[in-house]
């Protein structure tokens, strides 16, 4: 009898530890099936090849496959929506510029909250844009640019990624600033806007560095000025545009990875420590800085608090711009 219960018990025993959770033990183990990063935009744009340098090296590290899932459209909503419904297990992250928190301001209705429906994880770089133009337009000079702008109230038309990215905002916040007139045309991603601006469809961009610089370099395009406060490191000869005669100039959008709601803390400060090492290391600092993105690194804590203060600073400017919700 006294055999009998003791088997008893530890049937119960075994039973018990089967169902209860066990999420430290899952967190070691990750990852143990391929991560997903969406990328809410077509290849070739900065978020894209963000989410490509960092991902294959996550993989290394991870010894785990790295998928990069192009979502393109309404400026990183429809990447939105999968992420923030996705498990909160770490096997779905999504890599978005500082335009992903813009969307608060720009639209009337969103699926979805940008900071309380998801989990900050990581930041990966700061990225300036660059005003650039077809080289058929005469201006050399940010000063050219306005003066041409002045000339033709309305006329000369410029691409963005999407409503509400940084390029869009730069260039609104230029327009404001030296009370001047263009015309919007929203693609689903940079590397849109970069063809039809090469091929003479559209006038002018404020593309990020990464996604221009080949054009620069080539010729392909003219860049007049960068739109942080310092020059680029990418781009040491072209101005800011502060330095092109517009005071007070200064947008600098940062790129950074988040998750759906809900993730275990001890995971996410597992993968923000992954990839904090990844761009600590030299080659890879190098690599991006070439490519006109500054590496940055932050905890989870403290990026999601810049989600938040930028989410409040782009009200402020959307506002001034007279920019309707859509």
């Amino acid at each position: 009898m006294k055999l009998a219960y003791l088997l008893l018990m530890c049937v119960v025993y075994v039973l018990i530890l089967a169902i209860t959770p066990r999420p430290a033990s899952a967190q070691q183990d990750y990852p143990t099936k391929p991560i997903r990063i969406i990328v809410g935009v077509a290849p070739g744009g900065a978020t894209d090849i963000l989410a490509r340098v960092v991902g294959t090296k996550l993989g290394e590290s991870f010894r785990q496959q790295v998928i990069v899932d192009n979502r393109p459209g309404a400026n990183h909503i429809i990447g939105g929506q999968l992420t923030a419904k996705a498990p909160p297990d770490g096997y779905t992250m999504q890599v978005i510029p500082e335009g992903f928190v813009i969307n608060a301001s720009m639209y009337a209705k969103l699926p979805f909250d940008p900071l309380r429906d998801f989990s900050a994880i990581a930041i990966l770089a700061l990225v300036p844009n660059v005003l650039v133009v077809h080289p058929s337009i005469p201006a050399r000079s940010v000063k050219d640019f306005i003066a041409l702008a002045r000339a033709r109230p309305g006329q000369m038309n410029y691409g963005t990624s999407s409503v509400g990215s940084p390029s869009h905002m730069s260039a609104e916040l230029l327009k404001v600033l030296a009370r001047i007139d263009y015309t919007h045309v929203p693609y689903k991603g940079q590397s849109l806007v970069m063809t039809d601006l090469v091929g003479g469809q559209l006038h002018f961009a404020f593309p990020s560095i990464p996604a221009s610089v080949a054009f620069i370099r080539s010729g392909r395009v003219r860049a007049l000025g960068v739109t942080t406060a310092q020059r680029a490191s990418a781009l040491p000869d072209v101005p800011t545009i502060q330095e092109g005669g517009v005071p007070g100039y200064e947008v600098s959008g940062w790129y950074g990875v988040i998750g759906p709601a809900g993730m275990p803390q001890a995971l996410v400060a597992r993968i923000n420590r992954e990839i904090n090492a990844i761009l600590k290391v030299p080659e890879m600092h190098e690599q991006l800085s070439m490519q006109g993105a500054d590496p940055r690194t932050l905890t989870a804590e403290q990026f999601g608090a810049t989600m938040t203060s930028d989410l409040k600073k782009w009200a402020k400017v959307v506002a001034a711009a007279g920019i309707k919700p859509q």
